[in-house]
């Protein structure tokens, strides 16, 4: 069975679920190639799993920690998917990638303490810090497009004595870059001799192209990575962004019971809901074949997509991700604020993309936009002749 093909994506079920930039949200005619959110329904295993689970009627009390088929499952992931060890009692499940950065952050960061934050980047790992009172300082990190590397070389000159941690984002969003280990290894190494904590998101570790390659930091060696504290979450490789389901993980114990703390799971004020860990475990156990085929779907439309807007939008430029679903777009030459040729876009030719600029992703992204490829390749390509009507009637 083909899972993606055209016909497969449901628009009445998106146009009634589908929030956050999404089909539910937007006008009606109107694409919306915004929020890293698949348009595909999710893995037969993970629905028949969660019907198995309500078939009896009771929704108790689960574990503070978490279901054990959850920790679990997830240790056993990515040691298969990842090579890393990660041992099940250092894994706490939460509602989303999104709050396991924010519990993080809480746990470590005092107000006044400094979080650097790449810049551009995914804007939680500022929204994180600030939740802790600390204070994000950016870093900007250029991107090479001779060699599609990201430039790192000041990143001890931003460093003070109120730094305390930094965010790794891995792969990287919205580059779509995965590191390689002797970048990892520099990381480490600034981080070893601060002292810095490292606040690593991998949720986009499973959306890693054939031609590419991921290294997770833990490559360099658990005896390394004391200082580094996860995050991972199910919405994009899996599609669960509604059941609000991720997880924190560490390799140190002690820092593990931090996180346990901040999370107030002991409490029953936090977690994560006890279907959402039974969807997530079902994802690991039996889904990651769906995984597999979604990437085959997206590369095509990755490869697509990146020649379509180069070949034939000389105003723009697509760089070709090694990693994530997401296209970074360089949109300089029409002199335009990322925010208003979106929304331009959206009025003109009805296409919904995210800007650029410090709202999403820090103020060196402006010039740029950004273009979900997790969708048809019939809507993805009514996209992208809509975004080339729309650069052509704006240079008339």
């Amino acid at each position: 069975m083909n899972y993606f093909d055209d016909q497969n994506v449901n628009l009445e079920a998106l146009k009634k679920k589908a929030f956050n930039l999404r089909w539910a949200e937007v006008e009606e005619g109107v694409i919306p190639l915004t929020a890293a959110d698949p348009d595909y329904p999710i893995a037969p295993e993970i629905r028949e799993a969660m019907r198995d689970y309500i078939d009896d009627g009771y929704f108790s009390y689960s574990p503070q920690l978490g279901l054990p088929e959850f920790r679990e499952a997830f240790s056993k992931a990515v040691k298969e998917r990842k090579g890393e060890e990660i041992d099940p009692s250092c894994v706490l499940p939460l509602d989303s990638a999104a709050r396991a950065m924010a519990v993080i952050a809480q746990a470590f960061l005092k107000p006044g303490d400094e979080m650097i934050v790449f810049d551009p980047c995914d804007f939680l790992f500022r929204e994180a810090c600030l939740s802790a009172g600390g204070t994000p300082v950016s870093l900007s990190v250029p991107l090479d497009p001779g060699n599609r590397k990201m430039d790192l070389s000041h990143f001890e000159e931003v460093i003070t004595e109120k730094t305390k941690m930094i965010g790794l984002c891995n792969p990287h969003n919205p580059y779509g870059l995965t590191y390689t280990k002797e970048e990892l290894d520099c990381i480490m190494t600034i981080c070893e001799k601060h002292d810095l904590l490292i606040l690593n998101d991998e949720i986009w570790s499973d959306i890693i192209y054939p031609d590419s390659e991921f290294n997770s930091i833990y490559t360099l060696g658990n005896e390394r990575c004391g200082r580094v504290l996860s995050v991972f979450g199910f919405s994009k490789s899996f599609g669960l962004a509604g059941l609000r389901i991720g997880c924190a993980y560490c390799t140190d114990p002690s820092k593990f019971d931090e996180i346990v703390r901040a999370s107030a799971v002991l409490s029953t004020q936090g977690g994560a809901a006890s279907i959402s860990q039974v969807a997530a475990a079902a994802a690991m156990e039996k889904a990651y074949y769906w995984v597999d085929l979604f990437r085959e779907h997206i590369m095509k439309n990755r490869d697509f997509t990146v020649d379509y807007i180069n070949q034939n939008i000389p105003q723009l430029h697509a760089y070709r991700p090694m990693a994530t679903y997401l296209l970074y777009v360089d949109i300089s030459k029409l002199n335009m604020v990322s925010a208003d040729f979106v929304e331009y876009l959206k009025k003109e030719v009805k296409l919904a993309i995210v800007p650029g600029g410090h709202r999403f992703f820090g103020d060196q992204s402006e010039g740029h936009v950004r273009i979900c490829i997790a969708t048809s390749h019939a809507i993805l390509e009514e996209g992208l002749k809509r975004l080339r009507e729309g650069v052509e009637k704006l240079q008339k």
